[in-house]
């Protein structure tokens, strides 16, 4: 099984985490999270992946934003073979890569970045109209029906 480790500044990762516990409570050993501080510098995240991926045979590293600490702290322990980095983290990619956390880690990799794309998405609608439930007695040609 592939180990899931979530990097991300404070406190999403942990957040993240949590919300994985949610809808997965069986996933406690699967599911790491590293919140990184302000002060942190990215060696010291580094050694903290090196901890984590040290335990893993294959691990999926999934980081908040590309470019950030987190993200160059995860692309510099990821040797691209037993774990892979996914920036861009969010709650249907945290589930999706549960669901498929047994796959092998190529395809574990391309239903997470799926889980994650296709989770964003404009849902917004028109407000309803303020219409009568039902007709006043004195519209019997019912000029109040729209």
């Amino acid at each position: 099984m592939v180990h899931l480790i979530i990097v991300a500044h404070t406190p999403l990762a942990s957040a993240l985490r949590q919300v994985a516990a949610h809808a997965f409570p069986d996933c406690g050993g699967t599911v790491s999270a590293v919140d990184v501080e302000p002060c942190d510098s990215a060696e010291s995240v580094e050694a903290k992946l090196l901890v984590l991926l040290g335990d893993a045979s294959e691990a999926l590293l999934m980081t908040d934003v590309f470019g950030a600490t987190p993200c160059s702290a995860a692309l510099r322990v990821a040797d691209g073979i037993k774990s892979r980095v996914l920036c861009g983290v969010n709650v249907p990619m945290v589930w999706r890569a549960l669901c498929y956390s047994a796959e092998p880690l190529d395809k574990l990799a391309t239903m997470a970045l799926s889980g994650a794309t296709h989770g964003i998405m404009q849902v917004a609608h028109t407000r309803p109209q303020n219409q009568l439930t039902k007709a006043p007695a004195h519209a019997a040609d019912h000029t109040q029906d729209q």
